[in-house]
């Protein structure tokens, strides 16, 4: 496993905007960002953000990925915007599709807007493995035709769209990353529609109840945090990408099932199952082929399931164990 001091970083000094900067993955590239010696300006209006996460070196804003004059300011002289400002949650996203269309799709125009108005010339959109939908083959591939399944995926999607066109017609250089399950200390567990790693180490470590929807053979391809932000700082940093889509993805196929069993593995606890056949689980299987991202990137992921568990419990201090 690669150390974080030897993990990928931007050759020269260089001033960035983290659109969802307050969020899970946005803080984790903040923080990189600022400790490699770079000027970072992060934007949240902290509806699933938290600004302690970020290093004192990151200057925070709060506000809306809408407000136009607002980005206008932040993005004086910025080299490159990292867009990751998004409401994240499926289920939500069916109760409330039209604030996701908002933020998600609205948000992102806004941003692009702004950005040919300031003359930032690139960002790096973090989209989602959930507008793949349900597919004929796995793993997946880019050149696959999306069948986003909620108006979560249609909003990414959609955004994917807006990027990349808007992007041609004014001249900006685009990257999209297909990001799949991604987790890892100090992910968010909000009471209703928690993701699934911390939610089920959370019930594990409590002696809870792991409730699994279907029969718990649905696949999954989950990728720790630092592999993630390796993928993000190579897209920013790479040259000759065009307006490149990237699957983001460990490339390896994990059942639910599978899941719990590490999970039992990693916490010495025994998970007390109740599965739910009246709900099912989403599509049957969703994997990442990384392919794409080791020829543009030179992406390969670092840490298995199995570690990426253990590193979430020794340094998440939610789950009791994170060393002093």
């Amino acid at each position: 496993m690669m150390s974080a001091d030897h993990r990928p970083q931007p050759a020269a000094p260089n001033r960035f905007l983290v659109t969802g900067g307050a969020g899970f993955l946005g803080s984790a590239l903040a923080n990189r960002l600022a400790a490699a010696g770079h000027r970072v300006y992060a934007l949240d209006d902290l509806s699933n953000g938290d600004p302690t996460r970020l290093d004192p070196r990151v200057d925070f804003t709060l506000g809306d990925i809408d407000n136009v004059p607002l980005l206008w300011s932040l993005l004086q002289n910025v080299d490159c915007a990292y867009h990751l400002a998004a409401r994240v949650s499926v289920p939500q996203s069916i109760l409330y599709p039209r604030e996701y269309a908002r933020v998600n799709v609205g948000g992102t125009v806004s941003l692009m807007e702004a950005m040919r108005d300031t003359g930032v010339g690139r960002v790096i959109f973090t989209s989602s493995g959930a507008v793949y939908g349900r597919q004929p083959r796995q793993p997946v591939r880019e050149d696959d035709l999306p069948h986003p399944d909620s108006p979560y995926a249609v909003s990414k999607w959609s955004a994917e769209q807006y990027v990349r066109t808007i992007g041609e017609l004014w001249g900006l250089e685009t990257v999209a990353l297909r990001i799949f399950n991604a987790y890892g200390p100090g992910q968010s567990l909000p009471v209703s529609h928690a993701p699934v790693v911390p939610r089920f180490l959370k019930e594990a470590l409590a002696g809870g109840s792991l409730v699994v929807f279907g029969d718990g053979r649905q696949t999954r391809d989950y990728i720790y945090v630092d592999d993630v932000i390796d993928a993000l700082i190579g897209a920013a940093t790479t040259t000759g990408l065009g307006h490149a889509v990237i699957n983001i993805g460990n490339g390896r196929e994990t059942s639910v099932n599978e899941l719990i069993a590490q999970i039992e593995r990693a916490t010495g606890r025994h998970a007390n199952v109740i599965h739910n056949p009246e709900k099912q689980g989403g599509v049957p299987q969703l994997a990442a082929d990384v392919g794409r991202a080791r020829q543009l990137l030179g992406f390969e992921p670092k840490i298995d399931l199995e570690t990426g568990l253990r590193l979430t419990l020794d340094q998440d201090a939610r789950f009791g164990r994170a060393k002093a």
